[in-house]
Order: structure tokens, then sequence, then C-alpha cells
């Protein structure tokens, strides 16, 4: 399963500090310590409130990227940002994403498509998040056909069913099972799949072991990645637990380092 790291966000406050000061050094450290720790995936996010959101997103893009040829997903809801870092990115991106409102759509998906990025699509539109599985299957099919008619195949969409906390909307924690279950069976081949994971543990008191424990009901409901915490290794543990359990992964004594 793919680790898309969440620590490079600007909301932490060694990430805005770094930013700030467009202190390299610091972002780069900070980089090649969620590398380490074995991301997949960059999530890269500025954050709210910046006087020139496209110059900060694109500087932490070449900062980042001085360092590692690690995939990146340019997280921001600013279009402007988001095409000038698009521009400037080497390789695969993901793109932090749209919704099935129409004008997102619009704009987003003919940038997957002229970038060949992959693309994250969150189920829900102008109402809001849907309160059933099934509504959210059918606002993911609306994007992936939408999608496919900008010419971006389904091989590049990433669908979020959208993890609410635990504490504020416990029923909707089976139903987001539910859609990953129906996402598989919407087109072949099938998109893949991804939720914010610390969503679920938001305002409680045992984050770290509600976010592990969804984390493996979630991947045996066939999640393909995570936006997560790297860092956390109980975590991390969980996860390849699973990939061996789920039989995703060969079993070795020391799977736990590999």
């Amino acid at each position: 399963m793919l680790i898309i790291s969440e620590r490079l966000n600007a909301l932490f406050k060694s990430v805005g500090n770094a930013l700030d000061e467009k202190d390299k050094n610091a972002l780069q450290q900070l980089t090649q310590e969620q590398v380490k720790l074995g991301a997949n995936i960059l999530d890269v996010n500025i954050g709210p409130g910046r006087d020139d959101p496209a110059d900060d997103l694109t500087w932490m893009v070449e900062t980042i990227q001085e360092v590692t040829d690690t995939q990146l997903c340019i997280d921001t809801p600013d279009m402007t940002a988001m095409e000038a870092a698009l521009n400037v990115v080497k390789g695969k991106v993901l793109i932090n994403s749209t919704t099935a409102e129409a004008h997102k759509m619009e704009k987003l998906f003919p940038l997957a498509a002229k970038h060949n990025a992959d693309i994250i699509a969150l189920t829900m539109d102008e109402k809001g998040i849907p309160n059933d599985a099934a509504s959210r299957g059918e606002m993911a099919l609306t994007m992936i056909t939408n999608a496919m008619g900008y010419g971006v195949p389904t091989e590049n969409i990433f669908l979020d069913p959208l993890v609410l906390p635990v504490g504020a909307a416990q029923d909707q924690c089976p139903k987001v099972l539910e859609a990953l279950d129906m996402f598989s069976t919407l087109c072949d081949p099938a998109p893949k799949t991804v939720v914010g994971l610390s969503n679920v543990s938001n305002n409680t008191k045992q984050r770290p072991l509600l976010n592990r424990t969804y984390l493996v009901m979630l991947m045996a409901h066939g999640l393909d990645a995570a936006i997560m915490d790297p860092g956390d290794r109980d975590l991390v543990d969980a996860l390849k637990s699973s990939e061996i359990l789920l039989n995703k992964k060969l079993y070795a004594h020391d799977f736990l380092k590999i």
C-alpha cells in the first residue's frame, strides 16, 4: 500500500517556519526524514493565508526535488498555485484534489490530462459529503465519466470516500468501508482508492489507536493509499502486518524491517 506523507504541510510549525524563512536546509532535512521513514509520495501543502501561494508552492516543490525524486502530491485549492507547481514538478505527480462539483472538474481534469497526472477525486459536491455508500458510488462514477471525457484514464484516478471523525459521525466509518467495496466494481480497470486517515481520529483521546485500527479495516476492503504520518511506527507496523495477512506481501521473519 502507498504511504502518502502528510508531514510536508505548512500547518505543521517546522514546515511553516521553513517556508516563511525560505530555509532550504530545514525543508530538505524534513523531506529526507519522510523518505527514510518509508513515504512513497510526499503531499506538499503550503497551508492557507499565503500572500503569494504560487511562489511559495513552487519554492517548496523545487527545494524538495533537489534532494529526492520521490513522487509529489500537490495539495492546494488555489488554481494559480496548482498550475505553477505542476509546471516545475519532475516525473509523475498526484493532484490533490477535485470534487464532483462541475466547476472543479472542468478545471482540474484538463490539468491532469495535460500533465499525465494522477488525481484524487473526493466523493462530495456542492451539497457536501453523502450520507451513504451508494451516493458516494454515484459521485465516484460521475467523476470517472468526466475524467475519461477529458482524457484522464481510470488508472490515474484515486477515489477518496472521505473519512469523517468518529466522534462526530460514527455511523460513517462502516459506510466508508462499504464505499470502498463499491468503488472496485465501477469500471475495469478499477480506480485506485485513498483516504486522509487521521481525519477519523480528530478530537479524540486515542488518536494513534483509532488510526491504526481503522487503517487495517480499510486495507481489508482494498484501500490502495493513505495520507498518513510515516513517523508513527505502530501505524506503519500495522500496515506492514496487514499486507502480510492479506497476502499482499511475501512473509519474512524480518517483514517489519523491509
